[in-house]
């Protein structure tokens, strides 16, 4: 089961590119609890435990820390980052440019790894140095994506 969760349910094992595909993979869950801020905040922090779990066994399964095919983190990361999109305006509803804006924010930060990711990074070790960048790197992403809600770039 720590496998199945760790890889997005197969997700992880797409030959190319399986952390674009994890985090392709939080955009569905988040248009399904965009309904309720504290659904999606009840999900995050779920996913964020089994994910702690799911990728320290996976890591000992695959026998490499971090492995490529571990994607929780890459979702988690991505649903933080698109949290800011729930304080858009009255008159706006999330669409095709806020989803793609908060996308591309976490890719950005996750593969660049500025220095609070990249710390993350370094910092941690197991299923908890595993999602730690990501969630960093998504924390990141939601300050970018909330700046650009603040300044009415959504409207």
């Amino acid at each position: 089961m720590a496998i199945a969760f760790a890889t997005g349910f197969g997700v992880g094992f797409a030959p190319l590119a399986p952390g674009t595909f994890g985090a392709l993979l939080a955009l569905p869950i988040f248009v399904l609890l965009s309904h309720s801020f504290w659904a999606l905040i009840g999900v995050l922090g779920v996913l964020m435990a089994i994910g702690m779990w799911a990728a320290g066994e996976a890591e000992r399964t695959f026998g490499r820390g971090d492995d490529g095919r571990i994607v929780i983190d890459e979702i988690a990361g991505q649903l933080l980052a698109l949290t800011p999109l729930f304080v858009l305006p009255a008159n706006s509803r999330v669409g095709f440019p806020e989803l793609v804006t908060a996308f591309v924010a976490f890719r950005l930060f996750d593969i660049a790894k500025p220095g609070p990711v990249r710390w993350a990074e370094r910092r941690f070790e197991g299923g908890l140095g595993v999602m730690a960048d990501d969630v960093v790197a998504g924390a990141l992403a939601a300050v970018a994506v909330a700046a650009l809600v603040a300044a009415g770039a959504f409207a």
